[in-house]
């Protein structure tokens, strides 16, 4: 599995924008990347020191469609906190 398909896509929300001021940044990441995956593919993508990351499990939510009952896909979350000597991600300063 390479760096490029543990991290899917940013999350940009108001709430995650306003974390980058503390280097915390918030990706969708692969649902059976662990920890240390998520660790090595945002050093090797971006080029940076990861001091911490956070994972969340998101389970998908309940739609209906006229009679039938169904779920969103479910997702995983992860927060990663740079370290203070560590550059900035360019992709969320542009923004």
């Amino acid at each position: 599995m390479s760096a490029y398909d543990i991290i899917i896509k940013p999350v940009i929300t108001e709430g995650s924008m306003d974390a980058t001021q503390e280097k915390k940044y918030t990706f969708k990441v692969a649902p059976e990347a662990n920890k240390t995956q998520i660790k090595k593919a945002v050093e090797e993508i971006f080029g940076v020191d990861v001091k911490k990351v956070n994972v969340m499990n998101f389970n998908g939510k309940l739609k209906r469609m006229g009679r039938t009952q169904g779920r969103t896909a479910a997702y995983k979350k992860a927060i990663v906190t740079l370290t203070e000597n560590s550059k900035e991600i360019e992709f969320f300063s542009n923004l």
